[in-house]
């Protein structure tokens, strides 16, 4: 029904519980999901990430019969300082993460590109480097469970959240196998252009989510923004782009009961211009 490496992530559907997710986007017409694994965004994965809830959560999504692409995780703000047993916990976290990514048969983990605030904890360079060094780390011990460490970057909310930041960053993640996911609406929130991201980030981009918005806005369903999908999506198969897509509709201009028909139609939309 629509094209074949594009999916949808699960926090198109927050609101329900993960199986009634999974199975509305499967009735929709999916066949593949990002997992939200968001505290406080998407609850589809407990905070508090055990091998129980692995295998639960595992359990769930097999059942489903959907793949999965990717986890969409967060194990803190990784522009902070850590004590001694600040950083026993977030490696606890972190292996949960990479277990369960692994568990669901995951491509990669995706890990945020610092704190939710635009302004640095300490300096930009220090911060900048700090989230670098974490996202190396992270990658260096995703390697022995099979899958990867990506992180969206430009992240209109967070430390990395206009162009100029994420290529700073993405500069000090050469050769740590840390690669980007591009997302459309935070982009164009940011005020950026899809195009010029490309251009930039080409052959660092292992991932794609969609979502409309205008400057200051990225909770628009596909459709009512100004985000440029037709030309962004050119310029990434133009750049010999092979990866998947994911719509990522945590929007706020549809009731909960038109999400499902939303997706639809914005699946029906994207799958024409990839």
């Amino acid at each position: 029904m629509f094209h074949s490496r594009l999916g949808c992530s699960s926090i198109s559907f927050r609101h329900e519980n993960l199986a009634t997710a999974l199975q509305t986007i499967r009735d929709a017409g999916f066949e593949e999901i990002d997992l939200g694994a968001l505290p406080g965004v998407c609850d589809h994965v407990p905070f508090v990430l055990d091998m129980e809830a692995v295998r639960s959560v595992a359990a769930t999504v097999e059942a489903s019969r959907l793949s999965v692409r990717s986890v969409n995780g967060d194990i803190g703000d990784l522009n902070r300082l850590l004590t001694a047993e600040e950083r026993e916990s977030r490696s606890a976290h972190l292996g949960m993460l990479l277990t369960l990514t692994a568990a669901v048969g995951a491509e990669a983990l995706v890990l945020p590109c610092g704190s939710i605030d635009h302004e640095p904890l300490r300096s930009l360079d220090e911060d900048l480097d700090t989230v670098a060094a974490e996202l190396a780390l992270a990658a260096e011990r995703a390697r022995s469970f099979g899958v990867e460490i990506w992180t969206e970057s430009l992240h209109f909310f967070r430390l990395c959240w206009n162009m100029e930041r994420a290529e700073q960053l993405a500069e000090r993640l050469d050769g740590s196998g840390v690669r980007l996911v591009m997302d459309f609406s935070h982009i164009t929130a940011s005020g950026g252009d899809p195009i010029d991201y490309v251009h930039r980030f080409a052959g660092r981009i292992a991932h794609v989510h969609l979502r409309d918005a205008v400057p200051g806005n990225i909770h628009l369903s596909i459709g009512n923004g100004s985000a440029d999908f037709a030309g962004g999506l050119r310029a990434l198969a133009d750049s010999q782009y092979t990866g998947h897509f994911a719509l990522e509709l945590e929007t706020r201009d549809v009731e909960h009961h038109e999400r499902p028909a939303a997706a639809a139609r914005a699946g029906a939309l994207i799958s024409t211009l990839i």
